[in-house]
């Protein structure tokens, strides 16, 4: 069956001395069955060859019709990078897939679908999980009970206009939660699809670190949900959440 390109898709990808891995995520993009795609590379200013990788892609990108941009500056962190990507989209759906992460090759072509279908202001889906030790499957999830367990940030979509009115706070690691949490709060309609869009690397700056590390992730989490009305009983959350993390490394 024939894909119906009508809608241009936004893809974003944060990236600073990512050149080992870089290469996966970019071809995950340029791969896609799905092509209207505009696609952001921001990368923090890398001292790497990362942009010079990125740059071995754009006549690959021109012949398959992709808009494809690479801007290299300085940044404040990973959600600032974010943000400037976002301000930069013109698609009607904006993803972020970061440097080390990589797309399912009819990724974008689900989500359209997906879209087409429901009129999702977000969406997500399910994630494999790579780790040294094997791979695992992470499913995604919609309920009463917001947890981040239930979320796959590398399969989230989101519509512009959802970011035209909130985006990241650069404050901390868990701004991206923070932001899920605003959109939940606000009443916009989320969408989950149980199939497997992304690969995620475990080994993040959110997994990494020693138990003080954890401890300050854990009073991060904390204060987004507490800041977004929620009981307090999502300590217990918080630390289960550090819990899973250090059984997952």
């Amino acid at each position: 069956m024939e894909i119906q390109q009508d809608l241009v898709v936004s893809i974003v990808t944060v990236s600073y001395n990512s050149e080992k891995t870089i290469r996966d995520t970019i071809e995950s993009v340029l791969h896609q069955t799905y092509t209207n795609i505009e696609y952001w590379i921001i990368d923090g200013a890398s001292k790497d060859d990362t942009v010079a990788i990125a740059k071995e892609y754009e006549a690959a990108f021109a012949e398959r019709g992709m808009q494809y941009h690479i801007i290299s500056e300085p940044d404040k962190g990973i959600y600032d990078a974010m943000n400037k990507g976002i301000k930069n989209c013109t698609g009607t759906l904006i993803g972020i897939i970061n440097s080390d992460d990589w797309y399912e090759e009819q990724a974008v072509e689900r989500v359209v679908d997906t879209f087409h279908k429901t009129d999702f202001d977000m969406f997500y889906a399910d994630i494999r999980l790579i780790k040294e030790q094997g791979e695992m499957i992470k499913h995604s999830r919609y309920r009463k009970y917001a947890t981040s367990r239930d979320w796959n940030h590398p399969t989230t979509f989101v519509r512009r206009s959802v970011y035209d009115r909130f985006l990241y706070q650069c404050v901390s690691v868990h701004d991206d939660w923070d932001f899920v949490l605003k959109v939940r709060n606000a009443g916009y309609k989320i969408t989950v699809l149980n199939e497997v869009l992304a690969n995620f690397r475990v080994g993040g700056i959110s997994n990494k670190g020693s138990m003080r590390d954890a401890v300050s992730r854990c009073k991060a989490r904390y204060r987004i949900y507490r800041e977004n009305g929620m009981s307090r009983l999502y300590l217990l959350e918080c630390i289960a959440m550090e819990v899973a993390k250090m059984i997952l490394r």
